[in-house]
């Protein structure tokens, strides 16, 4: 079984494997053409209009969160369910971390989805909105790790204690 420093490494160099460009092999570092599930994967990203989107992962405990963050325009707000597209791509994220670990260290990732997914929608203009999104994954391969929050246990030797409970008279 892979150490927890060995699966968060791996997941890094996933999350880092998704740069901008690596969804064409011509940009691409390695020859290796990566399709995440993004908007900013269709056209050229030299030469065609852009789209701003992208992703996030950070470790808290056992928990993964990914964030998936966009640019889009207002009605494209108002025409559809924007939770769900949001969970579309943060699923999408999901999936390419989950093959992208496999394609680095040889082993599974497990990812399982922990409560709804939590989509905040911004107006930057009358056009334009900002749209962020965030889901917790627990990650089945960390067995050893303590949960964030949890309450620590009292270590102190008993000649500290005594010397700390001096000063509260």
């Amino acid at each position: 079984m892979a150490s927890v420093l060995d699966i968060v490494r791996g997941i890094s160099q996933a999350a880092a494997n998704a740069y901008d460009g690596s969804q064409d092999e011509k940009y691409s570092l390695d020859g290796e053409a990566r399709k995440i599930g993004l908007k900013r994967e269709e056209g050229d990203p030299i030469i065609d209009s852009r789209v701003v989107d992208g992703f996030n992962v950070r470790m808290s405990g056992p928990l993964l969160t990914i964030s998936y963050q966009s640019d889009i325009k207002l009605k494209d707000v108002y025409a559809g369910d924007i939770e769900a597209d949001v969970e579309e791509m943060i699923q999408n994220v999901a999936n390419f971390l989950k093959k992208e670990y496999k394609k680095i260290t040889g082993d599974t990732l497990t990812l399982t989805a922990e409560g709804d997914v939590e989509v905040l929608v911004q107006n930057t203009s009358k056009v334009r909105v900002f749209v962020v999104g965030k889901r917790n994954y627990k990650v089945g391969n960390l067995a050893d790790v303590m949960e964030v929050g949890m309450p620590s246990e009292d270590r102190l030797d008993k000649s500290i204690r005594d010397f700390i409970s001096l000063g509260k008279q």
